[in-house]
């Protein structure tokens, strides 16, 4: 898989220009160690500011998306893996609300995973419900890396294998394995966001964005775009990652990211 990764050097200049939209994972993506970098924030900031519409794609839960939804330079923000988007309308002080599943699917949802945490944890102990759990609304977030681990893979594999004999969905971030009942991803989610929020529909999408992440939960989101971006760190977990991104950086994390926007902006101007 490793071969298959361009240098970002690579990346089209026609194609940079033609993009529209940045969407972005957020953990070890963005950040670094579990803290956002002022130069990450900053490169939003810049993408932002250059006229590209930034939409975070993230595990992280509805509590967290709301704010960034309302607070960051961001035009929308795909949460939970896919389970939802929020956009605030900054001009009519108004957070508008897609949800791949309906209240009551979730609140049925719910009391399963509820039921599946205390299974995972009795079979794999030394893992941990995620600390942001109290902040979610559709999925079950287990911690192998964030404040407990980190965990060897045979406990992630065994996280995963329980959430799927379930019958859930399970993908693994660089920090937490999250579970769910439905079908949808990343991409499925996003694409929904950018029909009903922003008009692209059909193929519109793969040369209005690119995607920018590093861990096995963005695999559907570099198998979709071809304009797809890891970061360093991308190649520490290629061997779960079904489909690699196209391009990576040189450096890791959010260093990785501020990379990408000095080369996407670099290409845009020159």
């Amino acid at each position: 898989m490793a071969a298959s990764l361009q240098a970002l050097g690579a990346f089209p200049q026609d194609a940079a220009r033609a993009l529209r939209f940045v969407l972005t994972d957020i953990d070890d993506t963005l950040t670094d160690h579990g803290r956002l970098p002022a130069a990450a924030y900053a490169a939003l900031e810049r993408l932002a500011g250059a006229g590209l519409a930034v939409i975070p794609v993230t595990g992280r839960p509805a509590g967290w998306c709301d704010l960034i939804a309302r607070f960051w330079p961001v035009a929308a923000v795909v949460g939970e893996n896919g389970a939802f988007w929020f956009a605030y309308d900054h001009q009519a002080r108004r957070m508008d609300r897609g949800y791949a599943l309906t209240e009551a699917e979730r609140a049925a949802n719910r009391a399963r995973l509820n039921a599946l945490a205390s299974a995972i944890l009795t079979a794999v102990p030394e893992a941990r419900i995620a600390a942001d759990q109290a902040y979610r609304e559709a999925d079950l977030a287990i911690d192998f890396a964030e404040d407990v681990g980190p965990l060897p893979d045979a406990a992630i594999d065994r996280i995963v294998a329980l959430f799927t004999e379930a019958g859930a969905t399970a993908k693994v971030s660089s920090i937490h394995v999250n579970g769910w009942f439905g079908s949808f991803d990343k991409r499925s989610t996003s694409l929904a966001l950018l029909g009903a929020r922003f008009g692209l529909a059909g193929g519109a999408p793969l040369a209005a964005c690119a995607f920018v992440g590093d861990s096995p939960n963005d695999a559907p989101m570099f198998g979709h775009f071809p304009l797809s971006v890891g970061v360093a760190n991308v190649r520490d977990q290629l061997d779960r990652i079904a489909t690699p991104p196209a391009f990576v950086t040189a450096s890791r994390g959010g260093a990785g990211f501020v990379e990408f926007a000095d080369r996407l902006l670099a290409l845009r101007a020159g």
